[in-house]
């Protein structure tokens, strides 16, 4: 921002005298301006890649995260604030049983994952496709650890540009668009990432196919993640939370699919499920509200064929 400011000073210089700027003034300001856009997107990217290219190395393995993971908190706990070595071995000593638990090194090899894709994302031309591929990838591997991750689900809510990773490597500013900082709660991943590059008539079966997905996983971590982090729970009890999940949420997500893939245009075939939904559903305090949408939908498509 300084450079910026600077630059801008330095163009004005020759001009400052003068009432207002003239058409050629405006147009060499606009050209500088251009310049300086151009250079800090590359600069930006270019502090990007040499992060990127170190998280990805270490999130391999959870080893391999674990160990960034220290090396990081000593700069920023400890080197940056001039505390000791010893300082830094006493933390570790204290933190022992944290610091040994393999799980807590899984999850930091996730939140490295997510980290990275939080960069490519806010990169100038992000792959959104791409993304989309390997956010799931993430998203699947997370899920089958689900269980064992549960103690370290603040870590991984946590969004990742205000981790250990990001703040060693100066990166808390980093803004990316419609993406979510963390790869849990799933709502936002799949509303923001997976679900978007589907919504084309030549991929409608992906899109069921992952609504279907969401609906599984988004279950999963509800069960998995019942009870306060750390706490022991009875196998195969079912959480409050897990079972309201059930009977109010996965109607919703149901209905929301139905019509994600009628507006895609699966209407036939979502015509007649989402009546049938309505029809199975009609103790859901959502009824009325979906028959009420569904006539909308079909009185909209009705009067666009009307149309000469």
């Amino acid at each position: 921002m300084k450079n910026l400011a600077l630059a801008l000073l330095l163009t004005l210089q020759p001009i400052a005298a003068q009432k207002a700027l003239t058409p050629s003034d405006r147009e060499a300001l606009l050209e500088q301006l251009e310049k300086i856009r151009e250079e800090a997107n590359s600069a930006v990217d270019t502090r990007f890649r040499g992060a990127i290219s170190a998280f990805r190395k270490a999130a391999g393995s959870p080893d391999a995260a674990f160990d960034l993971y220290l090396k990081c908190e000593e700069m920023v706990s400890f080197q940056e604030i001039k505390k000791s070595n010893v300082d830094f071995r006493e933390w570790k000593r204290k933190n022992e049983a944290k610091l040994s638990d393999i799980t807590f090194h899984l999850a930091l090899q996730y939140q490295l994952r997510w980290l990275v894709l939080t960069l490519e994302a806010a990169s100038e031309k992000p792959d959104l496709d791409k993304l989309a591929i390997e956010a799931t990838s993430i998203i699947e591997s997370l899920i089958a650890n689900a269980e064992e991750l549960s103690a370290h689900r603040e870590l991984l809510k946590a969004s990742v540009t205000e981790s250990i990773f990001a703040r060693a490597y100066d990166l808390n500013s980093v803004k990316a668009e419609n993406w979510p900082l963390s790869p849990t709660p799933l709502a936002a991943v799949y509303e923001k990432v997976l679900l978007p590059p589907l919504r084309r008539a030549d991929r409608i079966e992906s899109l069921r196919a992952t609504w279907t997905k969401r609906m599984v996983n988004e279950g999963v971590l509800h069960n998995a993640w019942r009870g306060k982090p750390g706490e022991k729970v009875k196998t195969g009890e079912q959480s409050p939370a897990y079972i309201n999940f059930v009977s109010e949420t996965v109607p919703m997500l149901r209905w929301d699919a139905e019509v994600d893939l009628f507006k895609t245009g699966d209407e036939q075939a979502a015509a007649v499920r989402m009546l049938s939904h309505i029809q199975e559903n009609l103790t859901h305090q959502s009824a009325p509200k979906w028959a009420e949408a569904f006539v909308k939908l079909l009185e909209i498509k009705d009067n666009t064929q009307s149309e000469p």
